[in-house]
């Protein structure tokens, strides 16, 4: 029977599917030598959230396939799984809507203040009727601009345009025609995108081109009204630059489910500022969302192992050699 490692805890239904077909070894990825000799025993892997490198491979001959618990695959290094002949899969379809929803409540908190208003109402400040200084800013009839329009961004305009009757820019590698036709998205560049609109939203993995695709002059082009909202990577954005921007009054605020270290350092001056909403990475951090991808993940590497998975493999590649 093949041997696979697991360095994530999994539900008791997805553990059980697995073992109906390998056996299963659980360790702790914090105990990095153990686990390091796992992967160097084992057929397959399935996890997330821990960078996996490749001198954590040498001498693991006999692995095949390794299968993330997420859409997001920048803890591998790809290239080198790929001359390594092991396919890496993900989850790419199961969390687009809760992740969207995510997204969305990002828009509506910044744009009025909810985590805020609902601190100062906690501290006891409400003591007479709200005035100027408590408004916040309209969502609907805004423009939405939404930096790649993939299948998680393709949801939040569909939420924009259809229940906000938000307008629709967007950047993408190629146009996205479901998007133009069901909900009147305009493909533009960035630069058009970010002049205009009244939300920034971040959709993109972190490669290294989009690495700190938002940096100080990016910032300097948005609307003073605008609001950038991030939950793809936390790098996609120049953090300092992100900072100084929102001090200076460049843009309006900032509502962030990602950030370049996570958790959030204690003295991380996001914490302190009024005007940003931050969340602890919960895009897809539902009991429905989260249990739908360890299954599907599951099920990406007993397959891969079978040599019979088609879909969801980031590196493609491996499958024709």
């Amino acid at each position: 029977m093949k041997k696979i490692v697991a360095w994530k805890p999994l539900p008791a239904d997805v553990l059980s599917y697995l073992q109906q077909h390998v056996q299963v070894v659980q360790v702790d990825p914090t105990q990095h030598d153990t686990f390091v000799a796992a992967l160097r025993d084992a057929d397959g892997g399935i996890g997330s959230s821990v960078r996996i490198t490749p001198s954590m491979l040498e001498g693991a001959t006999r692995l095949k396939a390794l299968s993330t618990i997420s859409v997001g695959f920048d803890q591998f290094d790809v290239a080198d799984l790929t001359r390594r002949g092991i396919v890496l899969a993900h989850t790419p379809d199961v969390l687009t809507e809760s992740t969207a929803d995510t997204v969305f409540a990002l828009i509506l908190a910044s744009a009025r203040r909810v985590v805020e208003l609902a601190d100062w109402v906690k501290a006891g400040q409400w003591q007479h009727s709200i005035g100027t200084a408590q408004f916040g800013v309209d969502v609907q009839g805004k423009t939405l601009g939404i930096v790649g329009l993939g299948r998680i961004g393709g949801a939040v305009a569909r939420r924009a345009a259809l229940g906000f009757n938000m307008k629709v820019l967007y950047t993408n590698r190629s146009a996205n025609r479901e998007a133009e036709e069901a909900y009147g998205a305009r493909r533009v560049e960035l630069p058009e995108l970010l002049a205009n609109a009244d939300f920034v939203c971040l959709q993109v993995p972190l490669t290294s081109e989009t690495k700190h695709m938002i940096g100080a002059a990016e910032l300097r082009s948005m609307k003073k009204s605008a609001i950038l909202i991030n939950a793809s990577r936390g790098a996609t954005v120049d953090e300092q630059a992100l900072i100084e921007a929102l001090q200076n009054g460049t843009i309006h605020g900032a509502a962030l489910d990602v950030f370049e270290t996570e958790p959030l350092p204690a003295d991380s001056p996001f914490l302190k500022m009024a005007n940003v909403v931050a969340l602890p990475h919960i895009g897809s951090a539902t009991h429905e969302t989260r249990h739908a991808m360890a299954r599907n993940a599951a099920e990406n590497l007993i397959a891969a192992l079978e040599g019979t998975l088609a879909t969801n493999v980031v590196n493609r590649e491996v499958l024709v050699r």
